[in-house]
């Protein structure tokens, strides 16, 4: 009988949810973890028997399952959670929220972004997709707390507080291109903020910029009415039709939010292999509508879910996105067996990794994947009695239920500690931040 191999890191727990295709429950499940990867996926008694490991982590009550993937977000926008609430999209946008990002530094971005990392791990998110100001910040951030990113600079016709005139930003995203070429956590994308904030040349030399270094190319696209109808007096067309026309719309693009699509568009996106990050819980809140997920499904679009920024949501918790992901469709459609839980969770983890191009190393637990999993507590009052993992993740299972995180085969929270970032200090640093912006919200 051959001795166990050695691994770096097993994990044991009462279910093992592995989100492969066919969505494969282990009860008394675990996996081994070497470096970054996943080299075994078992039950406990085989696992113990052929490795041994540096750690062990082994919750009988306990389901394991891969990390959250949040497709859509603007992280740094914690610094303004809260401040302006109750406003329709565009006075939102203008009366609010571009005054202050005038303000913006990259030390307030940093600290901003380090407060969004510690409350996705908590929430159970290991990857996320962002857009927006002071990206290399964003990054030196994400750097520090061992999580897995997609990090891109908004770029828009006028100037930004970041790096000023337009071509300044161009110069930013090569460099960004240069400086994380090779990094196994962070990739940069590229990312125009909408169809209304830039030119259609602008529009056209992100295209070739992402094209160039086959980079995701990520925008708003489709929100609201207002964007829809000053799209169609500017271009006499609309914003899904526009980027048709610029040769902007293809498998690298990644449209977020999509809330108003026609029939004909969903179709042309499906063909073009487009990836929707829909982002429910914003669009809701600011009133924008209910995008046509089940629409985009039907048709073959890849459909992942995104949080938007803390200042629209109001928070980063993807488990309660997904509680109103699966509801609000039932309800729009007045069918209950829309959205159901095994789709809304796919949509989660498998979805969302092939929205931004990983559908091959993440989103599911598998032999040769990256080590990206998350370990939930299941004894507990709301989660009992248990007959449906996968029902219970979408309808009744929250944030402060994941207990450990790894990203990257490097555990990251344990217990609900988190061990890469002092969560303290970040909190009382956002504190201090929220002092100096003052409060020019509406107090909702």
């Amino acid at each position: 009988m051959s001795s166990p191999v050695a691994v770096d890191l097993l994990l044991f727990g009462r279910y093992l949810l592995t989100m492969d295709e066919k969505q494969a429950i282990l009860e008394h499940g675990g996996l081994a973890i070497a470096g970054d990867r996943i080299v075994a996926v078992g039950t406990r008694q085989e696992l113990s028997r052929a490795y041994t490991a540096a750690q062990v982590i082994d919750e009988p009550h306990g389901l394991l399952m891969p990390g959250l993937i949040n497709t859509h977000t603007h992280g740094a926008m914690t610094c303004f959670r809260g401040l302006a609430d109750d406003l329709p999209l565009m006075q939102w946008l203008q009366e609010y929220i571009f005054p202050v990002e005038a303000k913006l530094s990259g030390e307030i971005v940093y600290h901003s972004t380090l407060l969004a990392l510690a409350e996705m791990i908590r929430s159970g998110t290991t990857s996320f997709c962002d857009m927006y100001l002071f990206a290399a910040d964003v990054a030196r951030a994400v750097e520090q707390s061992g999580m897995r990113a997609w990090i891109g600079e908004v770029l828009y016709d006028f100037p930004s507080p970041n790096y000023g005139e337009l071509e300044n930003g161009f110069s930013y995203s090569r460099d960004l291109l240069a400086h994380y070429s090779d990094h196994p956590l962070i990739q940069v994308t590229i990312d125009p903020h909408a169809v209304y904030t830039c030119s259609p040349e602008l529009l056209t030399r992100l295209g070739q910029l992402a094209h160039d270094h086959q980079r995701l190319y990520h925008i708003h696209l489709s929100e609201s009415l207002e964007e829809v109808e000053t799209c169609r007096q500017r271009y006499g067309c609309s914003p899904v039709e526009h980027l048709e026309r610029l040769g902007l719309l293809g498998e690298q693009t990644v449209a977020a939010h999509c809330v108003q699509l026609s029939r004909g568009e969903i179709e042309l996106m499906a063909r073009r292999g487009v990836k929707v990050a829909h982002c429910l819980e914003s669009n809701m809140k600011l009133a924008s509508g209910v995008a046509p997920v089940p629409g985009m499904l039907a048709a073959g679009i890849t459909v992942g879910l995104g949080t938007d920024g803390p200042a629209s949501n109001n928070d980063l918790d993807l488990f309660g996105e997904m509680n109103a992901v699966a509801k609000v469709h039932k309800v729009t459609a007045m069918d209950p067996t829309v959205m159901d839980a095994a789709t809304t969770l796919a949509a989660a983890t498998r979805g969302g990794a092939a929205v931004l191009g990983a559908a091959d190393r993440l989103g599911s637990l598998e032999v040769g994947r990256q080590a990206d999993c998350i370990v939930l507590d299941l004894d507990q009052p709301h989660l009992t009695p248990l007959y449906n993992p996968v029902s219970h993740l979408v309808y009744a299972a929250g944030a402060g239920d994941v207990i450990h995180s790894v990203i990257n085969g490097r555990l990251v929270m344990q217990d609900r500690r988190l061990l890469t970032l002092d969560e303290e200090a970040i909190v009382a640093k956002m504190a201090e931040i929220a002092a100096g912006i003052g409060s020019q919200g509406n107090g909702g």
